[in-house]
Order: structure tokens, then C-alpha cells, then sequence
């Protein structure tokens, strides 16, 4: 996956996420309309059952039965739909028919007051804001108000027992109202507040992905600097070699190079294969570190023709990290002495104590002063040894040549029995043909190559 395509499906999520609440909030608003409509028709219902048990006939059994038909046909045209759509215009239309509706039946029988069960709430749910909620309340107040007294002939006694009574109602109604309200509102803000948390999850998980990104391709680009880079360098080196010992018919000296160059390429086929497969490097795949410095050194001695020496003080297990870490630190290392430091001595040493590991790789090269800026190699170095905790210094003076200390921590639970009190040898360190023959040190404290 490119980076591009990673930012379009974050940009996707993100769009995703930021409606995802909106939807929720959606479906469940819509299971609340649908428990609303059972209620209305719950009490409508009842409300007709109650006209009939009662014993309301003739004129008035018909006129609240048709106020309550007009009331379900507005429900059902405008009522439910703007109940779901919000819009303004129908829930005015059927508040309207409500009101009416509810007053004509209650004049009609004093029992079609159940319908202000249902009234009270739907003009809260269908009116926007709490001014509007208490207009709505006061409207459908007095025309209950006007319909009882009305089924009285609007006797003095009964306005004075009714409107008090109704007072009270339309003050109860008034705080369900501005609970019902706050609580819409509530859901309302805690949707918007999801949508944003979403939106900035969204665009920390797009951030994270950009940074592992670029995070990945600086990995692999160190990668394949330290590894293959190099390996293509030793191969073009050991070309020119055999070329100029094919000039002067050096038969002997051309099969040498040729050689060199056919275990550098299979290395470096190696190494591509174990970066595509993301695992060890492959000099650790079947040694420990001072194993693989040492064929490192012995390598680079045949390479170079460079007196080399190798050695490892004290040096346990280690951590994998650790070990990959001053591998390529070695690595890179020779390499910027083979391109840049025209050296004829070169030291490594891989000493652990103290708690920490240190790599030191010296050369008696031409040096540099401390006006020249690190290259991508060793900012690289350093980014790999800072990755693990480490420290990387760099000492370097024209015409005296340069030394590079790489120390990494070790927690101590690491250091293994591998532990000696001097330097060790590591089998197959330091070993170069010197004039067809090959040299090992055999003091035991040393390798070194010419």
C-alpha cells in the first residue's frame, strides 16, 4: 500500500467516523418515534374505549369520535413524519389539529382528558426550543381549559375548580417539557462530541500511519545503505581489481577477485532476501556479534589488503536489537574508512563492562575536521544506536585518522557466562592472504589482518 492510498482510506474512515454517531443517533431516535406512535395509538385507543364505557352516546359520542379520527389522520400525515424528518412546517400543521382535536373531545366528555397524556409530550418533541414548548403547553392548557368549561356552559363555579386545576397541569407540564428538553439536547451534544472525538481519532490514526510510513522508509533506506549499498561497492572495488590484475595477467590474482565478488553478491543476495522476509541480519542468523565482526574484519582485510585487527573483551550475550545495532554500526563504519580515509591500519573492538557494550572502530587514516557534516551514513548510525538508548561519538583530526565509539546499555540480566576477563579471539577473525598466505593471531588476545 502507497502512502497515498493509506491517506485515502484514512480520509475514508474519517468520513466514516465523523457520521457514524449521526447514524446512531439516527436509529436510535427512530426506535423512540416507533415507541411514540404505539403510545399515541395506545392512548387514542383507550381514549375511544373510555367514550364508549362511559356511556357517551348520540351527538357527543360522535363529535369526540370524529375529533379523535381527525386526530390520528393528522398523526399520520404530519405528525409522524415530522416527528422523524424535524421539519417545521407539518409539526405546526398537526400541533394545530392537536390542540383543536383535544379540545373539542374533552367538551364532548370530560374522559377524553387522556389525551393530554400524549399532547403534552408530542408538542415538546415536535417544537425546537423551550420558548415555543411553553407557547405550545399554554395553547393546548386553555383549549382544555375551554372545553371543559364549555361541556358546563361555562358555569362560574366549575371556572373557578377548573382553571386552578389546570394551572397546575400546565405547570407539570411544563417541567416534563424542559426535562424532555435537556434531555434531546444532551443526546444532541453528546453526538457532537462523538463526532469530534471520532474526527481527532481519525486524524491521529492517519498521522500515526503517515509517521510509520515515513518511519519504514527511512528503516529500509538505512537498511539498504548498511547492507546492500555496500556489498554493491565491495562488488564494483573487487571488479576494478580483477580488471587491472587481468592487465597485467594475473590469472591468479583475476579467480582471487572473482571469487571475492561471487561471496559478496551471494551475501548480498542474502541480505535482499532476509530484508524482504524482515528478519535478522544474516551474519546473526548463525553467530553471535563478535562471530559476525570477526568475519566482517576478515572480509574487509581480503577486500582492502589493510592491516586489520579484531577484538572482543568481555563480550556476553546480548540482545537481538543490540546485536543488530552494532553490526551495521561496524559495517558502516569500514565502509566510510574504505571510501573516504585512505588508512592502512584499521582496529575494531567490541568490549562489554559496566553495564553497557561498546563498539570502538579506529583507523590511522587522513581524518577530517570538525566542519564536516555528518553524510546519510552516519546520521543514520547515529539514529540506529539512539534507537536503542545507545551514544555515538566521533573523534576525528586532519592527518591522524578517525575513532568511532558506538556504546549501547545492557541490562545486566543479559550478561551470560560468555563473560572473560580479557579479550578473546573469535574463530575465523582476522585472517587475510598476505602475498597468497594468511595470518592468524595466536596470542589470544587478537586478530589481525593484512
Amino acid at each position: 500500500m502507497t502512502a497515498d492510498e493509506g491517506r485515502g482510506e484514512a480520509r475514508a474512515d474519517d468520513a466514516a467516523g465523523v457520521g457514524h454517531s449521526a447514524d446512531l443517533l439516527y436509529a436510535g431516535w427512530e426506535q423512540q418515534v416507533r415507541w411514540w406512535d404505539a403510545a399515541f395509538g395506545v392512548i387514542v385507543a383507550l381514549t375511544a374505549a373510555a367514550l364508549v364505557l362511559e356511556g357517551t352516546r348520540g351527538t357527543h359520542l360522535v363529535v369526540a369520535c370524529a375529533a379523535l379520527a381527525a386526530l390520528v389522520g393528522a398523526y399520520l400525515l404530519w405528525g409522524a413524519r415530522a416527528a422523524r424528518t424535524r421539519q417545521r412546517g407539518p409539526a405546526l400543521a398537526y400541533l394545530v389539529v392537536l390542540v383543536l382535536a383535544t379540545g373539542v373531545a374533552v367538551s364532548q366528555a370530560g374522559v377524553a382528558t387522556f389525551l393530554m397524556f400524549i399532547a403534552f409530550a408530542q408538542v415538546w418533541m415536535l417544537l425546537e426550543s423551550i420558548k415555543q414548548g411553553v407557547v405550545g403547553c399554554a395553547a393546548l392548557t386553555v383549549s382544555v381549559t375551554i372545553g371543559i368549561v364549555a361541556a358546563y356552559d361555562f358555569a362560574p363555579d366549575v371556572v373557578l375548580d377548573v382553571v386552578p386545576q389546570m394551572l397546575v397541569t400546565l405547570l407539570f407540564a411544563i417541567g416534563l417539557g424542559l426535562w424532555f428538553h435537556l434531555a434531546m439536547r444532551r443526546a444532541e451534544e453528546h453526538a457532537r462530541l462523538l463526532d469530534e472525538l471520532r474526527a481527532a481519532q481519525a486524524e491521529l490514526a492517519r498521522t500515526n500511519h503517515e509517521a510509520g510510513v515515513v518511519a519504514e522508509r527511512e528503516r529500509l533506506a538505512r537498511e539498504i545503505h548498511d547492507t546492500l549499498a555496500q556489498g554493491f561497492t565491495s562488488v564494483v572495488m573487487q571488479a576494478q581489481a580483477a580488471t587491472a590484475a587481468l592487465d597485467h595477467g594475473d590469472d591468479g590474482g583475476v579467480r582471487e577477485r572473482l571469487h571475492v565478488v561471487e561471496e559478496t553478491a551471494r551475501e548480498n543476495l542474502a541480505e535482499a532476501r532476509a530484508l524482504v522476509a524482515a528478519f535478522a541480519p544474516v551474519a546473526l542468523q548463525d553467530a553471535s556479534l563478535p562471530q559476525a565482526l570477526g568475519r566482517l574484519t576478515e572480509r574487509y582485510a581480503l577486500e582492502t589488503n589493510e592491516v586489520v585487527s579484531f577484538e572482543a573483551s568481555g563480550v556476553g550475550p546480548l540482545p537481538p536489537a543490540t546485536e543488530v545495532v552494532l553490526l551495521r554500526a561496524a559495517q558502516e563504519a569500514l565502509s566510510n574508512v574504505r571510501r573516504h580515509a585512505q588508512a592502512m591500519i584499521v582496529g575494531v573492538r567490541l568490549a562489554q563492562a559496566e553495564g553497557a557494550v561498546t563498539l570502538t572502530v579506529a583507523d590511522d587514516g587522513r581524518g577530517f575536521g570538525p566542519d564536516v557534516a555528518d553524510g546519510f551514513g552516519l546520521a543514520g548510525m547515529r539514529d540506529r544506536v539512539r534507537s536503542v538508548g545507545g551514544t555515538l561519538s566521533v573523534e576525528s583530526t586532519p592527518g591522524s585518522g578517525t575513532t568511532l565509539r558506538a556504546r549501547v546499555p545492557v541490562d545486566a540480566t543479559v550478561l551470560g557466562s560468555d563473560t572473560g576477563a580479557g579479550a578473546g579471539v573469535v574463530p575465523g577473525a582476522g585472517t587475510a592472504p598476505v602475498g597468497g598466505d594468511a595470518v592468524r593471531a595466536q596470542d589470544g588476545t587478537q586478530g589481525v589482518a593484512r
